[in-house]
């Protein structure tokens, strides 16, 4: 056996995990099922800070299941960023889609990502949170091993 197969992971390590993400619910909202597993610099804030902190101290082919609250994942959902916007204001309304993706530019110049919410003939609910934001997320996580 190896040093690197009995040595536990620490800041610093780029790793590769396959994991699935769950809501209270059961429901999965991700997963690396199917595609290339994640790989990451653990410390590197590179995924949020509760995924990496679940993944300190494991070692190859170890698992571990943990409840990330929204401080140590997307946040909490801030209210203040949900607007009702006057649909006949948005370019190509007739074609938006609960759900999807806009890019709104702000008075200050820069871009913001929303999503719709709501669709009324009228107005267009659109909400600046990311998606997952105020929602605990629940993670299997499987450590492969080192990058």
């Amino acid at each position: 056996m190896s040093l690197e197969q009995v040595r536990a992971v620490t800041v610093g390590d780029q790793v590769r995990v396959n994991y699935i993400g769950r809501f209270a619910n059961g429901s999965i909202f991700d997963s690396s099922e199917g595609r290339e597993p994640l790989e990451f610099v653990v410390g590197a804030e590179q995924v949020i800070a509760g995924f990496d902190k679940a993944v300190i101290g494991l070692k190859p082919g170890e698992s571990c299941q943990v409840v990330i609250p929204p401080a140590d994942g997307y946040g909490d959902h801030v209210p203040e960023m949900v607007a009702e916007v006057e649909r006949h204001l948005i370019p190509n309304n007739e074609q938006l889609v609960l759900g999807s993706m806009l890019e709104v530019s702000l008075e200050n110049g820069q871009s913001l990502e929303v999503q719709v919410v709501e669709i009324s003939d009228e107005a267009v609910v659109l909400d600046g949170n990311h998606p997952l934001a105020g929602k605990d997320l629940h993670f299997e996580i499987e450590l492969l091993g080192f990058a």
